[in-house]
């Protein structure tokens, strides 16, 4: 079980970069008002966000890069409370790799 807990966190490099993005959830139809935030990091599957509300774990978050207008959905997989009631959530995106061209430029890719 040992080796088990070793592998069950995230496996991908986090590179650190702050990309401009919108934040909706992807559940609210109509669709609420993005909110205008930025990463703190992102690995090919995944980012930490800040974000001005707190999450569910769960939850499904649409992130659209800015620069590049290119959106990509993940589940919210946990929610850390910030001084001055911001928070990090953590995203998985599953189905997709991160493609927004300010996270290619720094992981390499």
């Amino acid at each position: 079980m040992a080796i088990k807990s070793i592998f069950s966190g995230r496996m991908e490099k986090r590179i650190p970069v702050a990309i401009v993005v919108r934040l909706t959830r992807a559940q609210d139809k109509p669709a609420s008002e993005p909110e205008l935030t930025y990463t703190d990091n992102v690995s090919a599957h995944g980012a930490s966000v800040v974000s001005s509300r707190p999450w569910q774990i769960g939850e499904v978050a649409q992130v659209t890069s800015l620069k590049d207008e290119i959106t990509i959905s993940g589940k919210v997989t946990y929610c850390l409370l910030l001084p001055g009631n911001r928070y990090f959530i953590g995203l998985n995106f599953q189905d997709r790799r991160v493609t927004w061209s300010a996270y290619r430029t720094y992981s390499g890719t």
